[in-house]
């Protein structure tokens, strides 16, 4: 997985708004929000949609 820092910093959980921060074992941006939802990265793309996201077990 390789997503730019810049890009990581101006990047927000489309769900509660929170921070997100790279998981590179899992290739998902994990929220540190409220919500926890993980968002997967598919070919160095985040697919930042709530539908997609794998929630907190």
């Amino acid at each position: 997985m390789n997503i730019d820092s810049w890009l990581l910093e101006i990047l927000a959980c489309p769900n509660c708004k929170g921070e997100l921060r790279s998981d590179e074992a899992a290739e998902e941006l994990v929220c540190t929000g409220t919500c926890k939802y993980a968002y997967p990265v598919r070919d160095d793309i985040p697919v930042l949609l709530v539908d997609e996201a794998r929630t907190p077990a």
